[in-house]
């Protein structure tokens, strides 16, 4: 596939081709290079992207983005960063497909998968969307830049932890479907109050193209506030939710046999049409409930099949780091991890735990600390002993300094070891860890607890 053109790259970005070459995809990383890839060498705070340009060829890449003279096939600009934006504006330009931006302080990665499994569905191939956690200054413009041009979807994460960092993001983005998944105190280190997180995750809507669709969470305490100011911005507002009175919402519930939901959902579709959909949700809890509304309510604004959707969901699996599910050898046979090990706040944490509680056997948690909360951080870690209490927790491995709090709350309530590290978590789990257990591990990902769930994987019969 041909992505982009020297030609074209020198045209969106103002810069000159040393060579004719066609590149296939494109990459900052040069330990992600594959045959055919641009190579863009960005120069960052700790380390330069022109060291690495060798290293680069060696693996296959058809050119380089540049800002200094080099042997091999390149582009020179005369600022890398600004032409990786430069680029990302040339390939929105030239897609006339459907763009969906996706927002929120909880679900967000897991809510935009499921929206591009539902779309890939109906029309395999004809959509794309951010990987991994791409959802930054440079992961979002890059996640542009590798879509194809005759995309007839795309479908883009955007993340920030201050104000303003989202406007800029979404004016890259240009969405057609603008959607909030769930505001919670992440990163409310940097915000006076949780109010505040939801006015910086409403600047998405300030990117909509003109016509466009926002899509709000009605079971939030912000409902009204994200409302407000979506109005500017959008020609139809859409809520999604539990509640009795959202747009797209859950009429009934039940759990399945294999973990999962039974949902029966209802669309409001305007013009006092409605209709109602009957699918099963591969995730578990109430919080993928909601999300599955969210991915209908954008499906539905962006014109695909909701049969299709339902099916994309009933074969989700889980993310590595947001939901999936490992089977390890422990004493006496196999246990079940749960890996959340990506991220943590208090929202994604109570909603994890509560799954946890849903399983059977004897459980267990492997809990890290919560980042980036604040003044108010002691006391978020200390009020998850209630979920930890309620969830059934037979034993928890509380991991890190932050910890603290909740381990003080949960003295003489819940067997618990609290340890510095991820390394000593694993020991602590390796000695307790029987047959017929489930384990809940998540944490802020600086706590590096996915170095727990990688060194149990490593000898894991199977995964589902």
């Amino acid at each position: 596939m041909r992505l982009w053109t020297a030609e074209e790259i020198a045209i969106a970005c103002h810069g000159t081709a040393s060579a004719a070459f066609a590149v296939s995809g494109v990459t900052f990383d040069s330990r992600e290079v594959g045959p055919g890839d641009l190579f863009l060498a960005l120069k960052g705070e700790t380390t330069d992207g022109h060291r690495f340009l060798d290293q680069a060829f060696a693996r296959g890449a058809a050119g380089a983005l540049v800002s200094e003279p080099t042997p091999h096939p390149h582009v020179i600009v005369p600022d890398t960063t600004a032409a990786l934006d430069a680029l990302a504006v040339a390939s929105r330009g030239r897609m006339g497909g459907t763009v969906i931006g996706v927002t929120g302080s909880v679900g967000k990665t897991g809510t935009k998968e499921a929206l591009y499994a539902a779309l890939d569905r109906a029309d395999p191939g004809c959509a794309h969307r951010s990987v991994k956690s791409y959802n930054n200054h440079t992961g979002v413009p890059l996640s542009l830049a590798r879509m194809p041009r005759d995309a007839r979807f795309g479908v883009f994460e955007m993340g920030m932890n201050h104000a303003g960092e989202l406007a800029a993001l979404t004016r890259l983005v240009r969405p057609h479907v603008a959607l909030v998944t769930t505001i919670a105190p992440a990163h409310s280190a940097f915000f006076r109050d949780e109010a505040e997180i939801a006015d910086a995750k409403a600047e998405i809507f300030q990117g909509l193209e003109p016509g466009g669709t926002a899509i709000v969470p009605f079971d939030s305490p912000h409902r009204e506030r994200l409302i407000a100011a979506a109005r500017p911005h959008a020609a139809r507002i859409v809520t999604f939710g539990l509640g009795e009175g959202a747009d797209v919402r859950a009429l009934e519930t039940m759990r399945t046999r294999s973990g999962g939901t039974y949902v029966t959902a209802r669309l409001e579709l305007g013009g006092g049409g409605w209709r109602e959909l009957s699918f099963t949700l591969s995730q578990p809890g109430m919080h993928w409930v909601s999300n599955a509304m969210a991915v209908l309510a954008a499906v539905e604004a962006a014109g695909g099949d909701l049969e299709l959707a339902g099916l994309a969901m009933a074969e989700l699996g889980g993310l590595p780091g947001r939901g999936a599910r490992l089977t390890v050898p422990a004493v006496g046979g196999e246990a079940l991890v749960i890996d959340e090990s990506y991220n943590a706040n208090p929202a994604s944490m109570r909603a994890t735990l509560e799954v946890l509680g849903d399983e059977r056997g004897r459980k267990l948690a492997v809990l890290g600390e919560m980042f980036e909360l604040g003044e108010h951080s002691e006391a978020f870690h200390a009020e998850l002993s209630g979920p930890v209490q309620a969830a059934g927790i037979t034993y928890a491995i509380l991991v890190g300094e932050g910890m603290k709090p909740l381990a003080n709350a949960l003295e003489g309530h819940v067997d618990f070891v609290h340890v510095p590290d991820a390394a000593a978590a694993r020991d602590r789990l390796d000695a307790v860890l029987q047959a017929g257990d489930a384990v809940l591990v998540k944490g802020s990902n600086g706590v590096r607890l996915s170095t727990l769930v990688a060194a149990l994987a490593e000898r894991q019969p199977c995964s589902t």
